[in-house]
């Protein structure tokens, strides 16, 4: 194991030694979703002197960025008389540099100023490829291409990677990963991340790739440690999208999207989806029930708990958004897709790595993010009626 722990500030500039001393560190990257990490260092003079809001946590695995982004609580300290290690110790909470892209949201018209913006118009893209889509909504809300004020410093657009199909999609005031996330999903699911590359934080697209012909676990191979395997049925496979009512008028448009093999395999789910546009002409309404049938799609919820051989290793023989394959019980096997991938570590013990497996539902906290994600649609809806 050859962890390396840096402090950068805001443009990339490391700000001390590497950090030594941590105890416990835990950092979990996501598909499509900022990571979530966590890290326990010693509270000493020249540690707490780097843990200053707007610097970044930089881990380094084996020699390469396994996460890099902002320290959102940079010092949760703690000490007391009664504690085993004087000056005491700190925790830090990181996340990757998606996170703050997380922090905006999509304006219905990226030139203007706030103060400027028309309470009818919504930021609507009609049959283009996504990879487009979600490169234009970071670039024009976050990246080089928004307002001044808006920019996030040295994140720039990598390179093409020509991913995605063509979908619509129409949104405002929505928070900017959730309208890429909704763009992946409709436009051939596929992923976007952030990495940084010198002074720069370059923000693309990517295709995931089926590698469950070589990305296996089994117990046999050496590479799997505990598997629990969960299996529910669809939450719709029927979305009957409505589109608004036309001014002045009581005709609305309503357009049925069927997951039929879901339905024939499990029983039929219809669910009712308000489509944010007036008509299909453009596809709005069948991009919308589309994207919704990919999130409510029967749940697969596969977690491993897996460890790097010298044949397999997370993030060299597999990534976010890969589909690999599990070796269940009694000779079952499971293909699916790498929802995301923990590495915890400690000194003394070493890391392991563990993945979850499975559908969009096979995150930890799948029923409030899913609802808090639909209520901001509506809402940005509701503001143009």
């Amino acid at each position: 194991m050859a962890i390396t722990l840096l402090i950068t500030d805001g443009d990339l500039a490391v700000q001390g030694d590497p950090l030594d001393g941590w105890s416990n560190l835990d950092v979990t990257t996501k598909f499509n979703e900022p990571a979530a990490g966590t890290v326990t260092l010693p509270a000493l003079p020249e540690v707490m002197a780097q843990l200053q809001p707007g610097n970044r946590m930089v881990l380094i695995r084996d020699g390469s960025i396994w996460c890099a982004g902002p320290m959102e609580e940079p010092a949760d300290y703690t000490w007391s008389v009664d504690s085993a290690q004087d000056p005491g110790e700190v925790v830090v909470n990181f996340s990757d540099d998606l996170a703050t892209i997380a922090g905006h949201i999509v304006w219905p018209e990226p030139a203007l100023t706030w103060a400027g913006q028309h309470g009818d118009t919504w930021r609507t893209f009609t049959t283009a490829n996504a990879e487009t889509i979600i490169r234009t909504l970071v670039n024009e809300n976050a990246g080089p291409g928004a307002l001044t004020a808006r920019r996030i410093p040295n994140l720039v657009l990598d390179s093409v990677a020509g991913a995605g199909s063509n979908t619509t999609i129409s949104s405002r005031f929505e928070p900017v990963l959730e309208a890429c996330r909704r763009t992946a999903s409709a436009g051939g699911q596929i992923g976007f991340r952030t990495r940084q590359d010198g002074t720069q934080i370059k923000f693309g697209c990517y295709t995931p790739v089926d590698k469950s012909a070589t990305a296996r676990f089994s117990t046999g191979l050496g590479n799997l440690r505990a598997v629990q395997f969960k299996r529910s049925a669809p939450t719709a496979t029927h979305a009957l999208v409505a589109g608004n009512e036309t001014a002045g008028s009581s005709i609305r448009t309503f357009v049925e999207i069927a997951d039929t093999a879901a339905a024939n395999e499990w029983w039929r789910v219809e669910k009712y989806l308000d489509g944010g546009a007036e008509n299909d002409t453009a596809g709005e309404l069948t991009a919308a029930g589309t994207g919704d049938l990919a999130e409510s799609a029967a749940p697969v919820q596969l977690a491993t708990v897996t460890v790097d051989t010298p044949d397999l290793q997370a993030g060299r023989d597999y990534g976010l958004g890969d589909k690999v394959a599990v070796a269940l019980p009694h000779g079952l096997q499971a293909i699916d897709v790498v929802r995301s991938i923990t590495l915890s570590a400690t000194p003394g013990s070493g890391e392991t790595v563990s993945s979850v497996i499975g559908s969009q539902d096979a995150t930890s906290d799948p029923q409030i993010t899913r609802l808090v994600r639909t209520l901001s649609r509506r809402l940005g809806r509701l503001e143009t009626r």
